[in-house]
């Protein structure tokens, strides 16, 4: 055997064996799409996260073939092999996804747009002096940007939407962008998906609040428990409204017939206490009122009593 085929041999062992220790070692794990991302900036990324997650790169057999022959160790990582597809890499991580997603995130570099490529994002020229000579007038006519000679040189006049997000880059558009020194894109890793202690889930989720957490999660129990009740099948979620329903029934039967409990009877003497106390109250002012009506009106003074004192000498 050669020795390039050993050590290519040696290599493929020691990727085996790190990528064992990665799952042994950590639950949470990002499924990061790596197109358009160099050598260097894949340091810097390394960098960035040092002490926070750790990024693992492959050829996805080996991913698949590593995961699978763990899979007896931790039946859970089946889930990621779905998404191990296209330009991919693995960050792991134990800490906060929500801080760890940031840093990723924050490590972007801007790209000059290349003829041939999507983009990954609209591409707007401003209007204003270009630097360029009167004679490349008929490049800017060509892609229909309106222009005028403005000090012995070429002003775009308006602003133009030059490329739409997912279109393919012409090579036109892409020598005009390098003439006017504008790095439309900014390119670095993309979080795919992320894993969880056996759960997959899309990144946007990390944007939720506890708030809305709760909130989903109180909809989600709201809901198993009005299924429940509605098909008989009792759940952990039903439970308290089936023993508050059996409750009330009971109290019903106590009400009506001769059945009594405890608590029956309490709200029984409440009952009938009730309508005690409000015809208290209904008696007094009942009473009140031929009282009211007895009292003798106060004649009123005579008119010659209201007018004494005033206009006597007049």
């Amino acid at each position: 055997m050669s020795s390039g085929a050993v050590d290519k041999k040696v290599r493929k062992a020691a990727y085996f064996d790190k990528l064992v220790k990665l799952l042994e070692q950590y639950s949470k794990v990002f499924i990061v799409g790596v197109d358009n991302v160099g050598s260097n900036q894949m340091q810097r990324i390394r960098q960035g996260l040092r002490g926070k997650g750790v990024v693992l790169m492959g050829k996805n057999t080996m991913m698949r073939k590593v995961i699978r022959g763990y899979l007896q160790n931790n039946p859970a990582f089946e889930a990621l092999l779905p998404y191990i597809r296209g330009n991919i890499g693995f960050v792991f991580t134990t800490g906060d996804l929500a801080a760890v997603r940031k840093v990723i995130q924050e490590q972007k570099v801007s790209a000059a747009a290349k003829a041939g490529t999507i983009a990954p994002n609209d591409v707007i020229v401003p209007p204003g002096n270009t630097g360029l000579e009167p004679t490349q007038t008929g490049f800017l006519q060509a892609l229909n940007i309106p222009s005028k000679i403005s000090k012995g040189q070429i002003e775009i006049v308006n602003e133009v939407h030059l490329i739409k997000k997912g279109q393919k880059v012409g090579t036109s558009e892409a020598t005009l962008l390098t003439k006017l020194d504008i790095k439309p894109f900014s390119y670095g890793m993309s979080i795919l998906t992320v894993y969880d202690e056996g759960t997959v889930f899309d990144a946007s989720l990390l944007d939720m609040t506890d708030d809305q957490v709760v909130a989903k999660f109180q909809a989600g129990v709201k809901n198993i428990a009005a299924a429940s009740l509605a098909t008989g099948f009792p759940t952990i979620a039903s439970i308290p409204h089936s023993v508050a329903n059996g409750y009330r029934n009971l109290l019903a039967i106590a009400f009506a017939g001769e059945y009594t409990f405890e608590r029956a009877e309490k709200l029984k003497k409440a009952a009938a206490a009730a309508p005690v106390a409000a015809a208290a109250p209904a008696a007094a002012a009942s009473a009140a009122k031929p009282a009211a009506a007895a009292k003798p009106a106060e004649p009123e003074p005579p008119a010659e009593e209201e007018d004494m004192g005033f206009g006597l000498f007049d």
